[in-house]
């Protein structure tokens, strides 16, 4: 059976999981909490298998977790399961060190065939992500320049793109404020764009 925690910051979303799970002999629900931080006080006390988490989170967003998921908790798997854009944050989900990337949209059935895949070792992104990841895109939209990025530069991006000022970014990632002026610099080399506001709007087009 699959221990599996759920992370997201919407109470009724947790719970509407907690009803699904519940009569399941495959997975069970071990427990959920509403923020990044929380995680590890959970993990810390309880034994899962599998991390159930949205991307954005209070506290500490989930790529952030999942770095020090991988160097802490290697044992536990972890999959994406966000509403934000696939086409930005799938591959960024997993050259962060998730097991997969699952879009909110997805039939409860799929969803438990993934858990259960990933505690089996697998890997699990949606059909349409999956093509999308094995094509070579020679699109020039904005998604085509999102390909370019680095994990932590899509981190930073979403960080400015909410407004938090460059103080807040480095305390949030445990990076100082010269480093994130850098990948500030980088983003807009990479965007093609030459100030904050377009870069905020850059990322705010494509729903970052």
């Amino acid at each position: 059976m699959v221990k599996l925690l759920v992370v997201d910051q919407h109470p009724v979303l947790r719970k509407g999981l907690e009803l699904i799970f519940a009569p399941s002999r495959e997975i069970k629900l071990m427990g959920s909490v509403g923020d990044g931080e929380a995680i590890f006080d959970f993990i810390k006390k309880t034994k899962v298998d599998v991390i159930l988490t949205e991307i954005d989170l209070p506290k500490l967003n989930a790529l952030t977790a999942l770095r020090r998921l991988s160097k802490e908790f290697p044992e536990i798997k972890v999959i994406i399961f966000s509403a934000l854009p696939e086409s930005v944050y799938a591959l960024s989900s997993i050259k962060a060190g998730a097991d997969g990337f699952i879009p909110k949209t997805l039939d409860v059935l799929s969803l438990k065939e993934a858990i259960i895949k990933v505690k089996n070792g697998g890997l699990y992104l949606s059909e349409s992500i999956a093509k999308r990841l094995s094509q070579v895109s020679k699109s020039k939209n904005n998604n085509a320049f999102y390909k370019k990025l680095s994990t932590r530069e899509v981190e930073v991006l979403k960080l400015l793109s909410i407004g938090k000022r460059n103080k807040d970014i480095a305390e949030e990632l445990s990076i100082n404020e010269k480093t994130v002026s850098t990948y500030r610099a980088r983003l807009m080399k990479k965007l093609n764009v030459t100030n904050l506001i377009d870069l905020v709007t850059q990322a705010k087009n494509i729903g970052l």
